[in-house]
């Protein structure tokens, strides 16, 4: 289930019905309609070397997959993964004697999605890419129940990643009036986070876009208790004036009609 929820974004990058690494709920592989299921053997070395996005050094990917035993074991073991692929019919990897890399045909869920965030983090992204997508909630996961150095740090940065891009997609989707979207994908990065005070904003800001100051309000409420409770700290002033300008502003709004409703 958790490979269709990315199957659109990744079909729509997906060149001839070229081979699709699936690594969100995965990994696995599709070809066209068939799916590869990758031995269980294989698979942290095929991730390991799509996430890298380049060539490794056989005896690096060795080292830090088998750590444990001296390097003819690492390089025996790495030999075995490779010739369990193959003979799952999964041909993705390019190897010689010195390194691997992924076939340069094959597409990557997880480098469309880091594009997709990319292009939303620096202000390039299309309309396209401003629709709402299920598969948010698996990018703010990578490889949950892998616990190797190198899979912690790739689910950091991508999470941190896609945060910063559902903000940058509230803020874009305020500007083209689809509040309710606005704040669809603030409330995913704030359940995500919800210490994060810039995923706080977005969210706040989404409601006052839609005129809802009351519910900016109880989301600040929320998040200023949630602070007290967990790291006895207040708000940025910042955070505050946003709200104190929304409570100005409609102030404002509402003596000006009152004053053109009072006949002269």
């Amino acid at each position: 289930m958790v490979a269709h929820r990315t199957s659109s974004l990744v079909f729509e990058a997906q060149p001839n019905q070229a081979p699709v690494l699936h690594v969100f709920g995965g990994p696995h592989v599709t070809l066209g309609a068939r799916r590869l299921e990758v031995p269980e053997g294989s698979k942290r070395l095929l991730v390991f070397v799509a996430l890298h996005r380049g060539r490794v050094e056989r005896r690096h990917a060795a080292g830090t997959l088998w750590p444990i035993g001296d390097d003819g074991r690492a390089a025996g073991n790495l030999r075995s993964a490779l010739w369990r692929l193959r003979g799952a019919g999964i041909d993705l990897l390019a190897a010689d004697k010195w390194s691997l890399a992924l076939c340069d045909e094959v597409v990557v869920d997880v480098h469309v999605v880091s594009s997709w965030a990319g292009r939303l983090i620096d202000g390039t992204a299309s309309d396209a890419d401003l629709a709402v997508s299920p598969w948010w909630v698996d990018a703010l996961d990578l490889l949950p129940g892998w616990y190797d150095d190198w899979a912690l740090v790739e689910r950091e940065r991508m999470r941190q990643r896609v945060l910063h891009a559902l903000e940058a997609l509230s803020r874009r989707l305020v500007s083209a009036v689809r509040c309710a979207e606005a704040v669809e994908a603030a409330m995913l990065a704030v359940s995500a986070e919800p210490l994060r005070e810039s995923a706080q904003r977005a969210l706040i800001e989404a409601h006052l876009a839609e005129g809802n100051w009351v519910e900016g309000w109880r989301v600040y409420q929320a998040y200023r208790d949630l602070l007290r409770r967990e790291l006895d700290v207040e708000p940025s002033t910042d955070l505050v004036a946003l709200l104190h300008a929304a409570r100005h502003d409609r102030s404002v709004r509402s003596q000006e009609l009152h004053l053109q409703a009072v006949p002269s």
